[in-house]
């Protein structure tokens, strides 16, 4: 299969497997992981997803040879995206790469190691949350091929890293080594050859053992505030008040009873 699915505990792993091809994605894996995120989204047991590929390798990005084959219309036709597309869910979209328009309401972590490059640093730009081995990179290599960003690698990383340092990768399609991407907020964290999945899992660990609601909840003002002036999104922020209604009260009062004191969250 193009596309390994399992699950640890509440957490899903989605693994690209075509090490044949450095992890590139062809449109039957594209239609492969849209599914497998949908199917993730919808499952009321899983909190947490994890991105990664096989045998050293993030992904390489689409795959040119098929490119080189030739697109048609249908092709075209299947991902365009007209004025009434607004993002939401409610009639999920899939992107050239798969899941890239799917606006989640779960966190999706990327577990990356080797190449995440050209559509496969857009694969990682659309996650949440984005740990890399010491020896992986990134970086726009599709630039070399005249093949243009089109799974929101224009949108997300100007606002992940900021405009002035994404002009940089997107213009100039340089490798970008681990270390300056966590030191430009690409990457959230950093793990040694071979432990990005064990990382990974260990990260989605602490996010599954938090109280689900208001979790979420921030989550999801934090997305939606980037398509909001102040005054609307903080308006929108306080509809994460019901999660305190619904979660917020019974933790403080978990709280009160002597938990999670002096940094210890072991037991909360």
């Amino acid at each position: 299969m193009s596309v390994e699915i399992s699950q640890d505990g509440a957490t899903t792993i989605v693994r690209i497997n075509r090490p044949d091809a450095r992890n590139a994605v062809d449109p039957q894996m594209a239609e492969d992981l849209f599914q497998a995120f949908i199917a993730f989204d919808r499952d009321d047991s899983q909190r947490v997803a994890i991105l990664a590929g096989v045998n050293g390798a993030f992904c390489a990005g689409f795959d040119l040879k098929r490119a080189a084959s030739g697109m048609d219309e249908t092709w075209f036709a299947q991902h365009d995206l007209g004025p009434e597309f607004d993002g939401r869910d409610d009639r999920p979209r899939k992107g050239p790469m798969g899941p890239t328009r799917l606006a989640l309401s779960k966190p999706v972590i990327a577990a990356i190691s080797g190449p995440a490059v050209a559509g496969g640093m857009e694969l990682a730009l659309w996650c949440d949350l984005r740990v890399m081995e010491q020896s992986a990179y990134m970086g726009v290599y599709c630039r070399r091929w005249g093949v243009p960003l089109i799974d929101g690698g224009t949108v997300r990383l100007p606002r992940i890293v900021g405009h002035g340092r994404a002009m940089d990768l997107i213009l100039t399609g340089r490798k970008v080594e681990a270390g300056e991407c966590l030191a430009i907020g690409l990457a959230n964290r950093l793990c040694p050859d071979g432990e990005a999945l064990a990382t990974a899992l260990e990260l989605a660990g602490q996010l599954t053992a938090f109280p689900q609601q208001c979790m979420l909840a921030d989550r999801a003002s934090a997305v939606a505030q980037w398509s909001l002036d102040p005054a609307a999104a903080l308006v929108n922020e306080w509809k994460s008040a019901e999660a305190f209604r619904k979660e917020g009260a019974a933790g403080a009062a978990r709280f009160a009873s002597g938990k999670g004191r002096s940094g210890d969250f072991g037991e909360i």
